[in-house]
């Protein structure tokens, strides 16, 4: 009889996170300070994060023990299982086999917890009082505020306009957690006035919101700001996913060949993939593939420009290099909330401009599509933002029923869409737009990247 799912116990759950920076060939260049563009040291950057964050986000250490405290915490729904899409994989006819990592049994209904859970512990043991975040679809912001909880932090949420309005019941769900949520921009910073001064009606953007937490954060005390993607800290600490799915691969008896995510900043999927990616770059999986997917409306990876930028529109951030549409990118009304923001997680784009991942890009009615067949055969709806992820699985699997090979294909099933239902119901009746960004825009935005000496 088919296995359809491989489970781990709690006994199992990692004890360290991997850092795949001492095994990069090129590691990522070093970040800028957004006023100077000096090379920023740890002592810059005191201000924005706790202290035990930026140390992991520099450190050369390939394993970084997880505190018995956070692991406790991510015991309430991990390890994740793992599972063999076997139905989906007859209704395609194709000879691939697809297994996904399915994230959305946190209680939050994603993998961002496993990055919240961590950064609320180092903020508490800072003595810290509260964080400031931003957040699109309101996957982050929800993981953040269910992870305060613990740990009897405040939580102060900037959430995308567009989002706020397309995704109320998230909202409830980070009030429910204790979370101040309003729309960005806002009123309550100097970043927010300035936006809405220009345009009053704007839809708001990532980068925006981005602006409204840190400078939330850093004009008070005992706060500090929040970042549930990007960074590399961010990017670590969901590693656990990929760590786990190795020991169900072998239990499967399987190795992929070919492992697929959606990216927006980039750290559901480095959470997946940088742990196999390590047979890579030690060189025992040369032909192993990887796939990072993007919407067509925010295509950092596959058209933005390699180069630094800034991380939020007002330019108080880090600047980091990385693939980027520009700072003061504003972003198409999608439902892939997830997938809008403006640059790509350095470590992803370093790894791209080094040959050892791939990129691709599709539009909104495409990758509807696609989760409507996934949907009808395993019965889990997807994230519109994963719905991209599941579009090219659909597409790597049609490739393999077209050549007769018989390939493995892993991807990040990173959260459930019962909050988005929406966008399927726009899908249904035919009201779902496709977008492209144009080449004028990207263009226009690129011309106000900084100056960074070299």
């Amino acid at each position: 009889m088919t296995q359809y799912k491989y489970f781990l116990e709690e006994k199992d759950l990692p004890t360290h996170w991997y850092n795949v920076i001492p095994d990069m060939k090129t590691p990522p260049p070093p970040d800028r300070h957004p006023a100077t563009l000096e090379i920023m040291t740890p002592e810059d950057m005191e201000p924005v994060f706790p202290h035990a964050l930026i140390m992991q986000g520099g450190s050369q250490e390939r394993w970084i023990e997880i505190p018995d405290e956070v692991q406790d915490i991510l015991k309430m729904w991990r390890p994740s299982p793992l599972y063999r899409a076997a139905r989906w994989e007859k209704a395609l006819d194709t000879p691939a086999k697809i297994y996904y990592k399915w994230e959305g049994v946190s209680p939050p209904g994603s993998h961002k917890p496993n990055t919240a859970v961590a950064q609320c512990y180092y903020a508490k043991e800072e003595g810290l009082e509260g964080l400031a975040t931003e957040t699109g679809a309101g996957q982050w912001g929800s993981a953040l505020c269910f992870a305060t909880q613990f740990f009897g932090l405040k939580v102060k949420v900037f959430m995308v306009t567009i989002s706020y309005h397309q995704k109320p019941y998230r909202r409830v769900m980070m009030e429910t957690w204790g979370g101040n949520v309003i729309p960005s921009p806002s009123s309550e910073t100097k970043a927010g006035r300035d936006i809405l001064a220009v345009d009053p009606e704007t839809s708001g953007s990532l980068g925006i919101a981005i602006s409204e937490a840190i400078e939330y954060a850093v004009t008070r005390d005992g706060w500090k700001y929040s970042l549930g993607s990007v960074v590399n800290f961010v990017l670590l600490h969901q590693t656990v996913v990929g760590v786990e799915a190795r020991k169900q691969m072998e239990m499967a008896g399987d190795y992929p060949d070919v492992l697929i995510g959606c990216v927006g900043g980039g750290s559901n999927f480095a959470g997946l993939f940088l742990p196999f990616l390590k047979d890579k770059l030690e060189g025992a999986k040369p032909d192993l593939r990887v796939i990072n997917v993007e919407s067509t409306a925010c295509p950092s990876l596959t058209r933005g420009l390699y180069a630094y930028d800034w991380g939020d529109t007002a330019k108080t951030g880090p600047v980091v290099k990385m693939h980027t549409v520009g700072h003061g990118f504003i972003p198409a009304p999608v439902h892939a909330g997830g997938l809008r923001y403006h640059g790509m997680a350095p470590i992803i784009c370093r790894l791209l401009e080094d040959g050892f991942v791939e990129a691709r890009a599709y539009h909104q009615n495409e990758v509807f599509e696609a989760a409507h067949s996934f949907a009808r055969s395993e019965g889990f709806i997807v994230a519109p933002e994963t719905a991209h992820a599941v579009k090219a699985v659909y597409d790597e699997a049609m490739a393999c029923k077209e050549s007769g090979e018989s390939k493995v294909i892993l991807f990040n099933n990173s959260g459930h869409g019962l909050l988005d239902l929406a966008a399927y119901d726009a899908y249904h009746r035919e009201e779902l737009p496709d977008y492209e960004l144009e080449e004028e825009k990207i263009q226009q935005a690129l011309v106000e990247l900084p100056q960074v000496p070299s």
